[in-house]
């Protein structure tokens, strides 16, 4: 039988910036949780997304090199979830 209240890994993605901001209904939360328990890869994704939130607060905007944001911009831009 198919979990129609399943949610697919790009579902997950899409959802982990709420996730993370509370933002979610409980019945959100529920499946966002349900999905992230027996998935690996999406589990190393939240704690990349909680690892870079984390670092980025504390990042001010002077303290990059040039060199260090050029390639901060490519990373963001060649980065692809799947």
């Amino acid at each position: 039988m198919i979990d129609v209240t399943a949610i697919s890994c790009q579902e997950l993605v899409e959802l982990v910036t709420d996730y993370l901001e509370g933002a979610l209904s409980e019945a959100e939360v529920a499946r966002f949780e349900r999905h992230i328990e027996p998935c690996a890869n999406c589990k190393v994704y939240l704690e990349q997304m909680r690892t870079t939130i984390s670092l980025t607060g504390r990042l001010e905007p002077t303290g990059l090199s040039p060199a260090a944001l050029s390639e901060l911009i490519r990373a963001f831009r060649d980065w692809n979830p799947s």
